[in-house]
């Protein structure tokens, strides 16, 4: 079993190094001095949000759409960041982002890919929650060396970065999204966002309205840095306080890497609590994992291009980027979710439909 597991790192680890290629180019600094935070983008370009100084991407009343990647092993001394644009994980050859930015958006991403850059995933999960795991804070270099970091915790460096690069946010919309590992970040920032809402040292716009989990991943077993509570435990809390606040949370999942013991904790008691989509991303071959595993952000963010996606090619909307979060609330409250039913053989979701599901 653990030679499997190893087996199944490995091709992630390669394919991720290879897909996470963008077609913005980003200068060598941001990989051989740390960097991390906020950057926006344009139709053809990224510049990052740092506090104090305007952005000529960021219009503080627009809706807004964040994005945060996942584990990024062999990235950095690949040169290599993810954006939006997945031509090469079976996507279309245009950033996905062109389709939010047409629709009035701000389109933000959220780097960490430097602490996210570890050989074994659970020591990049950890700096999530911690600044004092197994590998603390430590960052790598393209030249392949590590150097320590900050002592604060990734969720507490995003969340910072976030809150400065958005400054007088009184957007309509406050979409979050994580995919992979990023699907703890799009929470547990979230989280943070909603405390300091209630708090009142920010105005109600900075509670996200929607928060998507792109192909979540939840190691297995308990971790001392949060009370030796599973991470998959720990993100279903915040779920729950979240949903108490009204926040629409949707999932969608099309690997394995979620679904089987061999590879992480399937939560399905989180899964079960909010809008739940299984897609099947037929147009891979069953050994191509990693892309699978990342079918999930281009299903999202391409779908943000159609009309809703429905059900048994009904009037009923299921869960996607382009429906309403009144749709995703209506769907988490169901005991059923939905699972791909056609569309399967190609990447594109305009022919995608659905029919329910039991629930996990």
């Amino acid at each position: 079993m653990k030679k499997q597991l190893t087996l199944l790192w490995a091709v992630l680890a390669i394919a991720f190094s290879m897909s996470a290629k963008a077609e913005i180019t980003f200068p060598n600094s941001v990989y051989s001095s740390l960097d991390y935070g906020l950057y926006w983008f344009d139709y053809n370009d990224a510049k990052k949000a740092n506090k104090g100084q305007s952005n000529p991407y960021y219009s503080s009343n627009k809706k807004t759409v964040i994005y945060i990647h996942g584990w990024q092993n062999g990235s950095v001394t690949n040169r290599n960041r993810e954006t939006l644009n997945r031509n090469r994980s079976g996507g279309p050859n245009q950033d996905l982002a062109w389709y939010w930015l047409d629709r009035g958006y701000n389109v933000g991403i959220l780097y960490w890919n430097q602490f996210a850059d570890e050989r074994e995933v659970k020591d990049a999960e950890a700096k999530i929650h911690s600044a004092n795991g197994p590998r603390n804070m430590r960052w790598k270099s393209s030249n392949g060396s590590y150097s320590s970091g900050p002592n604060k915790s990734v969720t507490d460096l995003l969340y910072t970065a976030l809150v400065d690069g958005m400054p007088g946010f009184s957007g309509s919309e406050l979409r979050v999204t994580g995919h992979s590992l990023g699907n703890q970040l799009a929470l547990t920032i979230s989280n943070k966002l909603n405390t300091a809402v209630n708090q009142g040292s920010l105005s109600g716009a900075y509670r996200p309205d929607r928060i998507a989990l792109l192909d979540p991943f939840y190691s297995i077993g308990e971790k001392s840095y949060l009370n030796n509570k599973w991470t998959g435990e720990r993100s279903k809390d915040i779920v729950d306080t979240l949903k108490a606040k009204g926040i629409a949370i949707e999932a969608y999942r099309s690997s394995p890497v979620t679904s089987t013991f061999l590879a992480g904790d399937n939560n399905a008691s989180l899964m079960n609590s909010i809008a739940f989509s299984e897609l099947k991303p037929w147009n891979f071959q069953f050994w191509q994992v990693a892309e699978k595993h990342g079918a999930a952000v281009t299903h999202y963010f391409w779908s943000r291009a159609f009309s809703p996606l429905t059900l048994d090619r009904s009037s009923t909307q299921v869960p996607s980027a382009s429906s309403s979060a009144s749709v995703i609330k209506t769907w988490m409250n169901k005991n059923k979710g939905v699972i791909q039913d056609s569309g399967a053989w190609s990447a594109t979701p305009a022919d995608d439909d659905f029919k329910e599901k039991s629930r996990l």
